[in-house]
């Protein structure tokens, strides 16, 4: 019996094995199309709730054993589990398309489109309405046969491709490992990342320190270790990740990626991939875009460069001459050390990976009335993963929430919040998420328990933040449910709890030392605020780096004739680069957030949400960080509202007026 086509409640883990996955979709499908096919044949005239109802809640059961899936792809994959992803994602795209190439179902949906203004419907059904005929429209539902079949084969192939990009950049950073057998070579090194690197090494045998490129590996290593010539050999290894001629090389597959999203963007009659991408979004058109990220660029730029030449003459004290990638982050501590006297590793003590997530907790039943209780009573599928049920102050249920830490082989790099069931209410009542966030924070060892860096901890509050906006879901229907929101609306939640992680009286909660309970001392706090704009210029600048370099992928109108990789990058971080070009790196080739993730032409949100998160958190700190009625406005008019309404309306309905750029700039410092 396959578990995955056995009702379930939580998703049955333990019982999964890799050989249920293809039969279980294979099966989910044939029995979506039937939930099709009820609609397709009713006689009855089509109604709000025959038609558009009806579709909402078709497929349930693959919805559900595709996120089971996925998900595991991401956080617990395999050689087998990715041959799996290759063998289904065909099946799911032309599934996906059999819906939106419909035309009976299309001509239903159609019918009711056109009556909307006279059926009465609330501004949530107004919204599924409208998104289920953009739905079709925006999937080839007017086109031709012959076109219709050219979108069929394109999404498969996208599909596959963008699978393949992921799979690369996890074989490239498994495939890499710094082996060092004399410590001197490790000079400048904390104890803790130390210890935590003969660990590395213990694990597979051999003698010494190990250093990957995973994350909580990688960083500490470019911000400590004092020898330049094993920084640079880090640094490169990490900037050539799918960029090395091999078989994991994804430099065609960036090409083939973006021209199938141009041609796709054509045949339905939108100018770029952005113009198609965009017109779902808050910034409505790739001119708002680069208007936004040019007029930030030019607030940003000065202070960048002042702040690259101010490392630069730091860094000239160790005869550094050619200021190198390399050379960034460590000698951005130095200089941090030296104006603020703040050191990261004085700060790790404080921050226990346990108090910090019990710290998150509180923060959210002071706010939002949630309380969060471990179980072992649901399945995981890794004994690093730990869960949670939720419940609110009534001790009613609210969600189950998966957290899951640490880095491994099958996990992808990064840190990211998903879902297994999403919230809906029905006839049977309001039915609950079950959320999960994954991390890749450092791991304990035999004499430490896992201490974050202060990056970390911001990390852990914004995914938080996401995973708030999906256990608070308050909607009838799936699809508007939790963070299924505007792209460059979804940052917002998880962006806005960041803030959090500067205020004395969040710290004060659970910035306690590990050894002594102490609460971390007035002046550290005082000294991460203080610095908590330093080289924000060139962090800023960073960032819309990348969103420059996504916007070119996906606005320019003629994809076809970039040969090379490399050279269509360099011209794109023309604007925005400080450092020289290292010719053997390629950032386009491990850019999973626009290749592999859903935000090509989308990753300009993160700063757009920066806008809406600083102008939201003013409002916060007008009554105070805890204040219960700004925190209620907050949950009632963004968390629980998924995405019902036009995100705008939203926004204003909470926060009173429309947000205010100004604040960005005043709380980054870039406000003259």
């Amino acid at each position: 019996m396959n578990p995955l086509l056995q009702p379930f409640e939580t998703a049955p883990f333990k019982k999964i094995k890799n050989k249920h996955f293809k039969p279980a979709i294979v099966s989910a499908i044939k029995n979506a199309k039937e939930d099709i096919d009820i609609i397709t044949s009713n006689i009855e005239k089509p109604t709000f709730k025959n038609t558009i109802e009806t579709l909402e809640f078709s497929g349930m059961q693959l919805k559900r054993v595709t996120s089971i899936f996925f998900n595991l792809n991401s956080a617990e994959t395999n050689d087998e589990i990715q041959k799996i992803a290759q063998e289904v994602s065909p099946l799911l795209s032309d599934f996906a398309n059999d819906i939106r190439l419909n035309e009976k179902l299309f001509e239903k949906v159609k019918i009711i489109y056109q009556q909307k203004n006279s059926l009465n419907l609330t501004p949530e059904q107004v919204t599924l309405l409208d998104n289920q005929y953009k739905m079709f429209v925006r999937n080839g539902a007017n086109l031709n046969e012959n076109d219709k079949n050219k979108l069929r084969d394109i999404d498969k192939e996208a599909s596959k491709l963008s699978l393949k990009f992921g799979e690369n950049i996890l074989a490239e950073t498994n495939a890499f490992e710094l082996h060092i057998t004399d410590k001197n070579q490790l000079k400048g090194l904390p104890e803790g990342e130390l210890e935590a690197a003969k660990q590395t090494a213990k694990q597979k045998d051999k003698k010494g320190w190990l250093f990957t490129l995973d994350y909580p590996s990688y960083v500490p290593f470019m911000t400590y270790v004092e020898d330049r010539t094993l920084r640079e050999k880090m640094a490169k290894a990490f900037g050539a990740r799918a960029f090395q001629n091999n078989k994991f090389d994804n430099q065609q597959a960036v090409l083939d990626i973006v021209k199938l999203r141009h041609e796709r963007s054509n045949l339905l009659g939108y100018k770029t991939h952005s113009h198609f991408v965009l017109e779902e979004r808050m910034a409505e058109n790739p001119e708002k875009v680069m208007t936004f990220l040019n007029d930030l660029l030019k607030k940003a730029k000065p202070a960048a460069i002042r702040e690259f030449e101010q490392l630069k003459s730091f860094a000239k004290k160790d005869r550094i001459d050619t200021f190198q990638k390399w050379d960034s982050a460590f000698y951005s501590e130095k200089l941090k050390k030296q104006l603020f006297d703040l050191d990261e590793e004085q700060l790790k003590p404080y921050f226990k990976l346990e108090n910090v997530l019990n710290g998150v907790f509180t923060i959210a039943n002071k706010l939002y009335d949630l309380n969060f209780e471990e179980i072992d009573t649901i399945d995981t599928y890794h004994k690093d993963v730990t869960t949670y049920k939720v419940t609110d102050n009534n001790g009613d249920f609210i969600a189950y929430f998966y957290a899951d830490f640490f880095p491994r082989k099958g996990k992808r790099n990064g840190a990211w919040m998903t879902s297994y069931k999403s919230q809906w209410k029905d006839n049977d009542g309001n039915s609950r998420p079950h959320i999960s966030i994954v991390c890749n924070f450092t791991k304990p060892t035999e004499t430490k328990p896992s201490l974050l860096t202060f990056n970390e901890v911001t990390t852990l509050f914004h995914e938080f933040g996401h995973a708030l906006h999906g256990m608070l879901a308050n909607t009838t229907y799936p699809s508007l449910s939790g963070t299924s929101v505007h792209w460059d609306f979804v940052e917002l939640p998880s962006q806005v709890l960041e803030n959090w992680c500067y205020e004395k009286e969040a710290l004060d909660i659970f910035a306690k030392h590990y050894k002594t309970g102490e609460s971390i001392p007035m002046e550290l706090v005082q000294k991460i605020k203080d610095s908590s704009n330093f080289l924000e210029g060139m962090t800023t600048l960073r960032q819309l780096s990348f969103s420059l370099l996504d916007m070119s992928w996906h606005s320019g109108e003629s994809p076809q004739t970039i040969t090379s990789v490399k050279e269509f990058e360099k011209k794109a971080f023309a604007d925005t680069n400080l450092f020289p070009d290292v010719a053997e790196n390629c950032m386009s080739t491990a850019f999973s957030h626009i290749f592999q993730g859903g935000y090509s032409s989308g990753y300009y949100s993160y700063k757009w949400a920066e806008v809406l998160d600083a102008d939201a958190f003013e409002y916060f700190k007008e009554s105070g960080i805890f204040d219960k009625k700004t925190a209620q406005k907050f949950k009632d008019n963004i968390l629980s509202k998924g995405g019902t309404e036009n995100p705008m309306t939203l926004y204003k309905r909470f926060r009173g007026k429309e947000p205010n750029v100004n604040a960005l700039l005043k709380r980054a410092g870039l406000l003259k």
